[in-house]
């Protein structure tokens, strides 16, 4: 009880300034071990210098731990886009590609030789961007067509009309999305989000899937986020008609369902012994207009990386070589917010195989596009 009471006395003896730093020491320390600890728990093997248990124990060694982690423990890539395959010959689609991530993946695919067919909503826009590309001087061709993801006439209509002129469909980048806005629907009474970023884009897939299959070793590159972790599927209430709708958790339902589609595309390629992979990537935070007007101001303007480095993910998942089926690329730095692309995991919930059966029937049912391989 003597030695108790002493301590008491000691820390109520401390001043305000003490407090406050023995605390602020206390919760840097708990931050930085938290953070390690998770960013070890999702990494492969190969993505460490050492192994994971011995890592695991060296991180309860107070701040030494942690920070010697971060110095020492993780491998990064060092991939870019001048590390990008020549793409002559090959044909992709990139869906918003006017912008943002959208916009330097059809950029570096156009300069390496491919034609990329710019897939965008507003048409100005997209010859806009297409002669930024052009002013470059690119190897490839760029080709803007009108796709709007939220008007399922609109998209069969982009899909004949690309059927018609062309043969061949190497690289199909899922990359159109948008993200939080005001609640709102789409031509066909979606919610906008679950619409937009899965909705349009599995109707899309289904109906150029002939020609992905028709192509050797094609691709399909589904965007996902970071957001996807705390995404849910309700299939009570997928549209948001019953519940209050909140903007974030309808933008990582979809984004849960990018992933879950993803997965259940490829295992179904797979048994129909196609060639063609469905794969996934996410790009961390990015400084694009997704986030909206002042979202990268301040202290998140710090964190953002470069729409250029956001982009690398999926430009390493439509033309590095060595990449399967089902996997999911993504930023290799702390907490998969900013670095060069690598192979990271998705949480257990993209993984469940019925949850992927029971959307993928919702979706055909809702889009009223059957999705045959």
């Amino acid at each position: 009880m003597q030695i108790q009471h002493k301590s008491i006395r000691r820390w109520n003896n401390l001043s305000a300034l003490q407090k406050t730093a023995i605390v602020a020491a206390g919760t840097v320390q708990a931050g930085l071990f938290a953070a390690a600890w998770l960013d070890l728990s999702r990494r492969q093997p190969g993505q460490l210098n050492g192994t994971q248990a011995g890592w695991r124990a060296a991180l309860f060694l107070n701040f030494i731990g942690p920070l010697a982690y971060f110095a020492r423990g993780r491998k990064q890539s060092d991939w870019s886009e001048t590390d990008m395959p020549d793409q002559s010959g090959k044909v992709a689609i990139v869906t918003g590609a006017n912008s943002g991530l959208g916009y330097e993946t059809a950029r570096a695919l156009a300069q390496h030789g491919a034609t990329v067919v710019m897939a965008c909503r507003n048409a100005q826009k997209a010859e806009a961007a297409a002669g930024r590309i052009l002013a470059t001087g690119p190897r490839g061709k760029v080709i803007p067509m009108s796709l709007d993801l939220g008007d399922l006439d609109s998209v069969r209509a982009f899909a004949d009309d690309f059927k018609g002129r062309f043969e061949r469909l190497d690289l199909l980048v899922n990359n159109a999305g948008i993200m939080v806005p005001p609640q709102g629907e789409t031509a066909q009474g979606f919610e906008t989000q679950f619409g937009v970023n899965h909705l349009g884009h599995f109707a899309l897939t289904a109906q150029l899937i002939d020609v992905l299959n028709a192509t050797p070793d094609a691709r399909v590159v589904n965007l996902s986020s970071i957001a996807h972790r705390f995404g849910k599927i309700e299939f009570d209430d997928l549209n948001w008609k019953g519940r209050e709708y909140k903007p974030m958790p309808a933008y990582g339902q979809s984004k849960l369902a990018n992933l879950l589609f993803t997965y259940e595309l490829q295992r179904r390629l797979q048994a129909a012994g196609k060639t063609t992979v469905a794969v996934a990537a996410h790009p961390g935070y990015a400084a694009t207009g997704l986030q909206g007007e002042g979202m990268n101001d301040g202290l998140m303007g710090l964190i953002a990386q470069t729409q250029e480095m956001g982009a690398l993910p999926s430009m390493y998942a439509a033309t590095a070589p060595g990449v399967e089926g089902g996997e999911f690329f993504g930023p290799s730095g702390l907490a998969e917010i900013a670095g060069h692309p690598q192979r990271v995991e998705s949480n257990a919930r993209s993984h469940d195989a019925e949850t992927a059966r029971q959307l993928w029937k919702a979706s055909e049912e809702l889009t009223g596009v059957p999705f045959a391989l």
